[in-house]
C-alpha cells in the first residue's frame, strides 16, 4: 500500500511517500522544506507568512517527492474546474497545481493523509485543501490525522536498512511523552488509537520555554538548539550557572507541567545579575536544560508509579535534544521500560509521521467526516 502524507501544521512544508506491507515500511521519499530563515527575523513563527510559504512551496515539494519515489509518470491529468473552489483562497497554489498536474499521469498512490491539527489554522488549511484537491482530481481516498498521534507512531519505527523500517509493537499500556514547541503532554496509550491525556502544561510548552529563554539570553531563533549547544559545552567544561533556577511543579501531586515561571525566573535573574559573559551564558543554558529535564523525568516517574505503564514512547521536536534523550534512556533503564525514541530527523515535523498515522487510522477503520476542517486546537484522545 502506497501512502502520500502532507504536513503543513506550522513552518515546515513536508510531503512523504511510503509503502507499507504489514509491519514493514519502505520510505520512498520524505521531503521537508523548512521556513526557519523566513521566520527568524520575527523571533518565532509568523502564521500568515507560514501560510504564504506553504502555498508557494507545496507543489515543488510534492513534485520532488514524486520524483524521488520514482512515481512520476509522463502524461496528462485534466483538473477541470472542480478544484477552483477548494483553492480559491490560494490562487498561486491553484495555478501551480494545475500547471504541474497537466504534465503527469495519475501516480500509483492508494491513500492520501494530511494533518488536520493541532497547529496554525491558516497553515493547516493550505495542506488540507491541497490534499482535498489531489484526492478529488485522482479519486484517491483521503484521511485526516492528528499531528500529535503522528509524533507518537513515528517513534515506533525501527530502522532495518537504509529507507526500510519495521513497526514495533510496544508493550501496553504505554506512556507517550510529547514535547515540542507547542505541546507538553503525557498520554496514556492503551492501544494504538486509544489515548488519554494524563498530564499537560498549564502554560508554556517545553519548546516554547526554550525559545523564550533563549530570547532573553540574546540567542537567535530557534532557541532550543542554541541552548542545547551551549549546555553541552558547559558540561564538557564543567561551567556552573551564574544563578540557580527553580524546578517548576516538580513536587506537585498532579502530573501537570508549568514552565512560564522558569522563563520569569531567568528574566529576574538576568535583571539582577546584569550582562552575561560567554562562560556565564553557557552555564545558564546548562541550568535551564537541567531544570526542564529534571521536571520531565520526575513527572514520568510519578506517572509510572500511578499508571504502571510498560513502555515509554517519546515524540516531538524537543526530543532531538541530546541531554533529554540521554535522561530518558537512563530513566527507562532504571525502571526496566522499553524506550522508543524517534530518529533525530523524524523528531521534528515531517510528513512521514502523517503517513504512518493515516495508515493506522485506515486499517483500524477509524472514520472521519469527509468534510473535515482545519482544527488548530485538536486534542489527542480523551
Amino acid at each position: 500500500m502506497k501512502i502520500l502524507g502532507i504536513e503543513t501544521s506550522c513552518d515546515d512544508t513536508a510531503v512523504s511517500l511510503i509503502e507499507i506491507d504489514g509491519e514493514n515500511v519502505h520510505v520512498l521519499a520524505n521531503t521537508v522544506h523548512s521556513q526557519i530563515d523566513q521566520h527568524r527575523p520575527y523571533g518565532g513563527v509568523y502564521p500568515i507568512l507560514a501560510k504564504r510559504e506553504h502555498a508557494k512551496n507545496l507543489v515543488p515539494v510534492f513534485a520532488q517527492t514524486l520524483n524521488t519515489a520514482g512515481l512520476t509518470k509522463t502524461g496528462t491529468t485534466d483538473t477541470g474546474e472542480s478544484i477552483d473552489t477548494l483553492l480559491s483562497r490560494e490562487p498561486e497554489l491553484l495555478v501551480a497545481l494545475r500547471t504541474y498536474i497537466s504534465t503527469i499521469a495519475k501516480p500509483d498512490i492508494d491513500l492520501i493523509t494530511v494533518t488536520q491539527g493541532p497547529g496554525l489554522e491558516p497553515a493547516l488549511w493550505v495542506g488540507i485543501n491541497f490534499a482535498k484537491a489531489l484526492s478529488e482530481i485522482w479519486d484517491i481516498p483521503l484521511i485526516p490525522v492528528n499531528h500529535m498521534e503522528g509524533h507518537i507512531l513515528v517513534s515506533l519505527l525501527k530502522k532495518k536498512t537504509e529507507a526500510h523500517y519495521s513497526i514495533s509493537k510496544p508493550e501496553l499500556p504505554a506512556l507517550a511523552l510529547l514535547i515540542s514547541g507547542g505541546h507538553t503532554e503525557m498520554v496514556l496509550m492503551e492501544n494504538i488509537g486509544d489515548y488519554a491525556i494524563i498530564g499537560k502544561t498549564r502554560d508554556d510548552a517545553v519548546g516554547e520555554c526554550f525559545d523564550k529563554v533563549a530570547r532573553l539570553m540574546g540567542l537567535p531563533y530557534p532557541g532550543g538548539p542554541e541552548i542545547s549547544h551551549l549546555a553541552t559545552e558547559a558540561r564538557e567544561k564543567n561551567v556552573p550557572s551564574p544563578f540557580t533556577l527553580p524546578r517548576p511543579m516538580i513536587d506537585s501531586p498532579d502530573l501537570d507541567f508549568s514552565f512560564s515561571g522558569l522563563k520569569t525566573a531567568v528574566r529576574y535573574g538576568l535583571d539582577k545579575h546584569g550582562a552575561l559573559k560567554d562562560d556565564e551564558r553557557m552555564g545558564l543554558a546548562r541550568e535551564v536544560e537541567d531544570s526542564i529535564t529534571s521536571v520531565v523525568v520526575k513527572k514520568l516517574a510519578s506517572a509510572h508509579d500511578t499508571h504502571s505503564y510498560q513502555s515509554l514512547i517519546a515524540g516531538g521536536g524537543v526530543i532531538a535534544n541530546t541531554h533529554i534523550r540521554s535522561a530518558l534512556e537512563s530513566f527507562a533503564d532504571e525502571r526496566s521500560l522499553t524506550l522508543y525514541l524517534p530518529q533525530i530527523d523524524h523528531s521534528t515535523d515531517n510528513a512521514l509521521m502523517i503517513s504512518i498515522a493515516g495508515y493506522f487510522k485506515h486499517i483500524q477503520h477509524r472514520t472521519s467526516d469527509p468534510d473535515f476542517h482545519a482544527t488548530g486546537g485538536l486534542v489527542i484522545g480523551k
